[in-house]
């Protein structure tokens, strides 16, 4: 961990729901609850920016593979970019329960 202190469960809990919420409101709720409690908790401000480079990142791979369909690899990446963010997103959460910093691969950093 970074130096900030060991995360209660309450903040665990609510860096968990950033991830959990994006699979019913892909933006609104992650984004709701990173701007009421980044201030509160580093823990959630931590998980708060890396779910929007997240999702920043995964959106420009997807416009890529949407592009990439005229050539038809398009119809290939854009399943395995689906899969992928699947996957991250239920390892992040996981993760941000267990009181542990991710890093999800394959993310532009642009929010530090």
């Amino acid at each position: 961990m970074n130096d900030y202190k060991v995360p209660s469960n309450d903040e665990r809990l609510l860096a968990a729901a950033i991830y959990v919420t994006s699979f019913f409101t892909t933006f609104i709720g992650p984004l709701v609850i990173w701007l009421l409690k980044k201030n509160d908790s580093e823990f959630v401000d931590y998980h708060g920016k890396e779910y929007l480079n997240f999702l920043i990142s995964y959106t420009i791979y997807s416009v890529i593979s949407v592009v990439l369909m005229i050539i038809l690899i398009g119809v290939i990446t854009i399943w395995i970019v689906g899969i992928l963010a699947f996957i991250f997103t239920i390892v992040a959460a996981v993760k941000a329960y267990e009181g542990k910093e991710y890093r999800i691969p394959l993310v532009f950093r642009i929010l530090k």
